[in-house]
């Protein structure tokens, strides 16, 4: 043997720097898996709601409502909208339909992830296209006098739509949400064109409309009004709001594409 030369740090020290080496190639290589496997492709740039908007012709009046939302993956999110497009191909004959999944960036899911169930933008006879949140048919047709007026039931004064269009009380589901005179005032007085979200106030002092009420359950088909976030791995937690927000529908890979319609006789999903 040499003299001078510590043959066992020698050896203990090349046996460390494999270690190293292979924990950082297997490191790696696992990063990449979740990479493909949880998302983490860029975001889209341009908004899938400015994309329906376009899609629809000029000159037709329309709303567009947040029917659902989703967020999944786990170290890379992605989040996704599903809206509910309701419009008139015919003139004072609203007609409903349901989007595909729309993927949206984490900025976009954010800025609406309490308003499922509501209205995100409209466009009435006078081609003005508004983009604001709101309770849905409050712009076009609740409190519009060519389709209902307001009467007095059970001692409250509530919208009520005329006998041929009937049909948007099933629309807007006022049936089980009657939409009371104070609530209209309330908002074209105080919200409307203001920016603010209007969202009332329930019996039991919470939010009558938008994301985690009843309302917006309901609207979107959803049952009980919990929820539970399905990830990639399947798991559930209940501690923040993306663990709250999940999905029931498989996400279709079609663009703006149409899963469910309702004409002027009825409407559901």
């Amino acid at each position: 043997m040499l003299a001078g030369i510590n043959w066992y740090n020698i050896i203990f020290k090349t046996h460390i720097m494999k270690t190293f080496n292979s924990v950082k190639i297997v490191s790696l290589f696992v990063a990449t898996m979740m990479m493909s496997s949880c998302g983490g492709s860029e975001e889209p740039t341009v908004s899938p709601l400015d994309g329906v908007i376009k899609e629809i012709p000029a000159d037709r009046p329309f709303m567009v409502v947040l029917n659902d939302v989703e967020s999944s993956g786990i170290f890379f999110k992605e989040y996704f909208h599903q809206y509910k497009i309701i419009e008139e191909k015919t003139k004072d004959k609203p007609e409903a339909r349901i989007t595909a999944w729309q993927r949206v960036s984490e900025a976009e899911y954010n800025e609406h992830k309490e308003h499922m169930g509501m209205e995100l933008a409209h466009r009435g006879e006078d081609g003005k296209l508004v983009k604001e949140v709101s309770p849905p048919g409050y712009n076009l047709y609740i409190g519009n006098p060519k389709f209902g007026q307001w009467k007095e039931v059970e001692g409250t004064n509530r919208w009520t739509f005329f006998e041929q269009y009937l049909f948007m009380s099933t629309m807007f589901n006022l049936i089980n949400y009657p939409v009371t005179r104070a609530f209209y005032s309330d908002y074209r007085t105080n919200y409307y064109g203001t920016g603010r979200v209007f969202y009332g106030t329930s019996w039991n002092g919470g939010r009558y409309y938008g994301t985690g009420t009843t309302f917006g359950n309901n609207y979107s088909g959803r049952s009980g009004s919990g929820y539970s976030s399905r990830s990639s791995s399947g798991s559930t937690s209940g501690s923040s709001f993306d663990d709250r927000v999940g999905s029931r529908t498989t996400r279709s890979t079609s663009r703006y594409g149409s899963s469910t319609r309702s004409s002027g006789g009825g409407y559901g999903k």
